[in-house]
């Protein structure tokens, strides 16, 4: 354990109080608040339904934590999956004091939590507009290479709000909030991602920031646009001028090399993930394909995941796909493509023969012959709604084509 982390752990196990007892969370609602940028706090609601069980809300998402670990007057939480953890005193008012951290990329965010409470957002006014419809979208505008487009999907009810952003590379899932006389307030919170937006807005327009964790924030802005659709997911991403086909070899768990050369994959059709077991997008987008592969692996289709992992160390990367394997019961290979950064520019190092890699995750349709005949950039998750069914059917259907030739 890094020496910041385990001064924190101290701090909370070994506190100064008169009487250290065993304490575990107690049954309830609680209110939670991540302390982000510019004075903001990221709240997000989680239920307590026993002291090695809770759920935490984020709109129709409910995350199931069966990981929860006590020493002294502290807890450790550990959503499904991901790599990011709370951990927190357990105060005599059953209110929790800590941090949210990310020990590989050395990160933590103070936290905070209080019983008894289910508002996310607390709020002083009535909304002054209707926000629900399409949003055309700019994040970072004017910033070169940094700009990007995205387009906001939000449902209002009253003052409720829920949607997400949809981008090029995917989607901010499930995001929950209110309008607040004239600003939007919208957050999420996984296990992984953070995510925090606030906007001031007009009946037609829309200008504000988006916070992620304590580490980041860029401006937005949006106007209504009924009619907006983002660039083709299928153009983004493609081959190298001279290239019609896909070489990688990487190892799986057991230190073996895999590679498409394998017996395995020929003859096949075969979808190759690019993709992160820290990666929100990904686990969707995993779970989806850990479905379609069980109901149509004995047609003739493989899938294989290519994992770039930020894990400081091999050991510990291969630790995260294990687990993210065994949580969702992913039986195609997901083979270690990179450790220590996730970083996209090296990634398409390891697979020159594309243009780029935009996305995490981005899916390669490879037919028979072993030609790549279609390269999908990103993946419109559940919380988008009825792009997530399109999605399924398009895939369904190319799949099929293939597997018919």
């Amino acid at each position: 354990m890094r020496p910041l982390f385990a001064c924190i752990i101290t701090l909370l196990f070994f506190s100064c109080n008169e009487e250290i007892k065993n304490k575990t969370l107690e049954a309830g609602m609680y209110r939670a608040r991540l302390e982000v940028q510019d004075n903001e706090v990221l709240p997000f609601i989680f239920e307590v339904t026993s002291p090695d069980h809770l759920k935490i809300y984020n709109a129709e998402e409910r995350i199931e934590v069966d990981e929860i670990t006590y020493k002294n007057d502290s807890v450790y939480i550990k959503a499904p999956v991901f790599e990011g953890y709370l951990v927190a005193k357990i105060n005599n008012d059953h209110s929790l004091h800590g941090y949210y951290i990310k020990e590989a990329l050395d990160r933590t965010v103070p936290f905070k939590a209080e019983t008894n409470q289910t508002t996310r957002f607390k709020v002083t006014s009535q909304p002054t507009t209707d926000i629900s419809g399409i949003w055309e979208t700019v994040f970072d505008r004017g910033n070169g290479a940094e700009e990007y487009l995205a387009k906001g999907i939000f449902k209002q009810e009253g003052g409720k709000v829920t949607g997400t952003f949809r981008t090029t590379t995917g989607d901010y899932r499930y995001l929950e909030g209110v309008m607040d006389g004239d600003v939007m307030k919208l957050s999420t919170f996984d296990g992984a991602h953070a995510f925090l937006f606030i906007a001031k807005v007009t009946d037609s327009t829309m200008q504000g920031t988006f916070y992620s964790g304590n580490h980041w924030k860029v401006p937005f802005d949006a106007k209504r646009n009924a009619a907006y659709k983002l660039p083709n997911a299928t153009e983004l991403t493609f081959l190298k001028e001279g290239y019609d086909s896909l070489e990688f070899t990487f190892p799986n768990s057991s230190n073996e090399m895999v590679s498409l050369d394998d017996d395995r994959f020929n003859g096949k059709v075969v979808v190759v993930q690019i993709m992160g077991s820290w990666c929100p997008n990904c686990l969707d987008e995993s779970k989806y394909y850990t479905e379609y592969y069980k109901k149509n692996k004995s047609r003739g289709v493989e899938i294989v995941a290519l994992a770039f992992e930020y894990a400081k160390t091999k050991e510990s990367a291969f630790s995260s796909i294990d687990r993210l394997q065994s949580n969702i019961g992913i039986d195609y290979p997901i083979l270690l493509a990179q450790y220590g950064s996730s970083d996209k520019a090296k990634a398409q190092e390891k697979l020159p023969m594309l243009n780029r890699v935009l996305s995490y995750p981005t899916s390669i349709f490879i037919d028979k012959s072993g030609k790549v005949r279609k390269i999908h950039t990103g993946f419109n998750g559940p919380a988008t709604g009825e792009k997530y069914v399109e999605f399924k059917a398009e895939f369904e259907a190319f799949v099929n084509t293939l597997l018919d030739e």
